[in-house]
């Protein structure tokens, strides 16, 4: 849930952590305790006994949770027990806490849920996703607070003893404490943030219970919308925090246009040009205007994908949450693409400010605009190659990324987005085992893979003695069809091919026989042998 340990505390979940939040209510003890279906109640003035008719009249009502101040802890388990026989769950606020910034956060995250999809459930809002993935790239505790320094999102923490007394307050009572402002006010943190675009740090002090952090300022042009804090806990920040924080910002500057609705059918309009562009249904000309670019420097598309059975059109990727394993063996926590997308969104926002980041079921593309005329296919390499690394190091993900080629404008967009297609489809079709490929990189198993696909969709182009060797095998789990490729594959040399099947040279050569009597190919014929060779890496429902 994206209130987070810092504020509540689960006391009972009869349904389980997995709970479809819907809206959220407040009720006062003057109210009669009602509630809608999948709402949050937030029961105020209510403690003790007292909660008991807004317990009960939540599950009768199926609303989702009920949050409540307890007295004491002689309170939870009466309490619990009674959220338990309702079956509603029950969370429990701190007493610092106040009621409005509950209510403010929870409508927030719900607000930023897209479209569609479950509030605080398993999407959380965009701020408070953006604010985990920092903290994931940056090893570190991010808050994101708006000009008046009130807390709009923050990461999780799994230790409370690594967040500070000023992150706790802060949190707790929803802006950070006037005493800390005043400090930072006297170091002249704020008059860096309100004047400049870089990351500033912040030394530790022991005696104001402050740990080292970063900050940044969120810009929308000249204008400050906020701030991205990062506080360092148990363990040092990364190298990279710098790079991954500015970044941040300039994604969450995105997220506050919209959350204050100055822009939003700007960002809807964004996306829906961007996505004819790459698929080449609309001209450059459009998003060029409404975004201000120059549609005759050069560009190129990134694409993103991961999965082992991915393929450009499919969704067998994407659709779902998926568990991957790390290079280690150990299964990495559940990924959606959301939290992926806010990984790619916050390097690549750092390298490039031009930068756009769509999803396109079952892959993720960026758009490079207005390119620097000079730079090169390995400059475009290396960006992608740090988000595979990242996605690797961080999320424990297997990402594959490749590059588009260079255009000289805008217009070309779609023929950089199908050659990214190209290669992604390649590198999962042949087994590619690089992250990061452009074109050059695996030409031929990029071409290889699309003379399969065309076999596999034309059978007429099929030579059928080929078919029915394939078939002769399946009906009687024989291995002619694979000895005959390996034996193609080793250059018709005998010796290692036996070596690699792990049988007698002997038995190949009565293998090879068997194939060119059951088929009447003659392999002494060039032509015969490169269609085998092809037709033969067909799987073998192709």
């Amino acid at each position: 849930m994206v209130l987070g340990d810092s504020l509540v505390e689960v006391q009972a979940a009869p349904a389980g952590l997995d709970v479809e939040i819907r809206g959220v209510s407040l009720l006062d003890p003057e109210d009669p305790p009602t509630a809608q279906p999948g709402e949050l109640v937030l029961v105020i003035g209510a403690r003790g006994r007292a909660a008991f008719p807004a317990l009960r009249a939540a599950g009768r009502d199926g609303a989702a949770a009920v949050v409540v101040k307890l007295d004491g802890p002689g309170q939870a388990a009466a309490l619990s027990e009674t959220a338990a026989e309702a079956g509603v769950a029950l969370l429990s606020l701190r007493s610092e806490a106040r009621w409005e910034q509950v209510n403010a956060l929870a409508r927030a995250a719900l607000d930023d849920a897209p479209p569609g999809e479950p509030g605080m459930g398993t999407e959380e809002g965009d701020l408070f996703s953006l604010a985990q993935t920092t903290a994931i790239l940056t090893s570190g505790i991010v808050s994101i607070e708006d000009t008046a320094n009130r807390v709009l999102a923050y990461s999780r923490t799994t230790d409370s003893d690594e967040a500070d007394d000023l992150r706790r307050r802060s949190i707790l009572g929803w802006q950070g404490p006037e005493g800390y402002l005043a400090k930072l006010r006297e170091w002249g943190v704020f008059q860096h943030l309100h004047s400049s675009d870089e990351v500033i740090g912040i030394d530790s002090h022991p005696e104001l219970g402050i740990r080292r952090r970063l900050a940044v300022a969120i810009r929308s042009g000249d204008r400050q919308l906020g701030t991205i804090w990062v506080q360092e806990g148990s363990i040092p920040l990364s190298e990279r925090s710098r790079q991954a924080l500015l970044g941040a910002a300039r994604v969450a500057a995105l997220h506050l246009v919209r959350r204050r609705r100055e822009l939003s059918d700007d960002v809807t309009l964004t996306r829906t040009l961007l996505a004819g562009l790459l698929d080449g249904s609309t001209g450059p000309q459009p998003l060029a205007t409404h975004l201000g670019f120059d549609a005759t420097r050069p560009a190129a598309v990134l694409g993103f994908s991961y999965g082992t059975t991915e393929a450009s059109g499919t969704k067998e990727a994407y659709g779902t949450t998926e568990a991957y394993e790390t290079p280690g063996g150990v299964a990495a926590p559940e990924l959606t693409h959301s939290e992926v997308t806010n990984l790619v969104s916050v390097h690549i926002a750092a390298r490039h400010r031009s930068a756009l980041v769509t999803q396109v079921d079952p892959r993720i593309y960026v758009l490079l605009p207005q390119l620097p005329r000079g730079i090169d296919t390995d400059t475009l390499r290396g960006w992608t190659q740090e988000i595979t690394d990242a996605a690797r190091r961080h999320l424990g993900l297997p990402l594959r990324g490749s590059v588009g080629c260079l255009v000289p404008g805008l217009g070309e967009v779609p023929e950089s987005r199908r050659e990214a297609d190209r290669i992604l489809d390649a590198m999962v079709s042949a087994g590619v085992t690089v992250a990061v490929a452009a074109l050059p990189d695996i030409q031929a198993e990029v071409l290889v893979s699309e003379i399969l696909t065309l076999l596999s969709d034309r059978p007429e182009i099929r030579d059928p003695r080929l078919t029915a060797l394939v078939s002769h095998d399946s009906r009687h789990q024989g291995r002619l069809a694979e000895t005959l490729l390996t034996y193609l594959n080793s250059f018709g040399d005998i010796r290692a091919a036996a070596a690699q099947l792990h049988v007698h040279p002997n038995t190949l050569r009565y293998r090879l026989r068997r194939a060119e009597q059951l088929t009447g190919l003659d392999l002494s014929r060039p032509d015969q042998r490169l269609l085998a060779m092809l037709q033969l890496r067909l799987p073998p429902t192709g």
